[in-house]
């Protein structure tokens, strides 16, 4: 169990992170939230992605505001698709969002983990900011996640920046444990024809990454048509309930979580 207070217990808490920007790791942590609640799991998710938020977009969220006066400044996290769901987008405006400090933002999301009411959560995913900024840092040595996913696309420019963010919890000192790679946008398939495989952005780049950090390459998740369009609209929900991607993501929701 991670975090047990006045308000919650959270069994499981998985950080997903990236070297970079544009890789699809948002898109990867709501598809694993989505498969959690698939298996019946009480799911949440954290938007720690302050200057680069995807999470009320990929909801279809992006209006939505919570005012803490209405709550006696409780924060009740949003909840869509059986998911509960919290994001600095929700408190501010982008345009505050993108004027945040990194010291302002650590304490923002640290207190949105610690003292949002959350209830009885079985697994919450953070959708943590790209790079090795100092809020990723903060953020994972207090919260002290039990799993983390690090999201790479196969060209190297990806995963070589990947790397820098992988080596962070393979630190003596920091102890944090990596859980293992999942490769985004492996390939192109039509729909016409799934036995065609295209791609795009070259072979094999989660492989390396796996290799050069000496963790385990999770799931390869194809770049499947109708994902953009159903992840701008918010319904992804509908986009994940008839994808050639469902058994790939309930593999890794299970596979990550059976983990040591």
């Amino acid at each position: 169990m991670i975090n047990n207070n006045l308000h919650n217990k959270i069994d499981n808490c998985i950080a997903v992170v990236s070297g970079k920007g544009g890789v699809g790791k948002s898109t990867i942590a709501v598809n694993l939230a989505l498969a959690y609640v698939g298996q019946g799991l009480n799911t949440a998710i954290l938007d720690a992605n302050v200057w680069g938020s995807s999470i009320p977009i990929l909801f279809g969220l992006e209006n939505h505001r919570i005012d803490l006066t209405s709550v006696h400044s409780k924060i009740i996290p949003v909840e869509k698709f059986g998911i509960k769901i919290l994001s600095s987008c929700f408190f501010e405006s982008p345009e505050q969002n993108n004027r945040i400090t990194g010291m302002d933002a650590s304490k923002a999301l640290l207190k949105y983990y610690f003292e949002a009411e959350w209830g009885e959560i079985d697994v919450m995913i953070i959708d943590m900011p790209s790079g090795a900024g100092d809020v990723l840092a903060i953020l994972c040595d207090q919260i002290k996640p039990n799993k983390t996913i690090v999201v790479t696309t196969p060209q190297k420019l990806a995963f070589s920046e990947a790397h820098h963010i992988g080596l962070m919890f393979n630190n003596e000192e920091r102890k944090l444990p990596l859980t293992g790679v999942v490769e985004n946008m492996s390939w192109f398939s039509p729909v016409e024809d799934s036995t065609q495989l295209h791609y795009l952005f070259g072979k094999g780049g989660g492989q390396v990454l796996a290799g050069l950090l000496e963790t385990k390459l999770l799931a390869q998740i194809p770049f499947a048509q109708g994902l953009a369009q159903s992840a701008d609209e918010g319904k992804l929900l509908t986009y994940a309930q008839n994808s050639i991607t469902i058994p790939i993501f309930h593999k890794l929701a299970f596979d990550v979580l059976g983990e040591d």
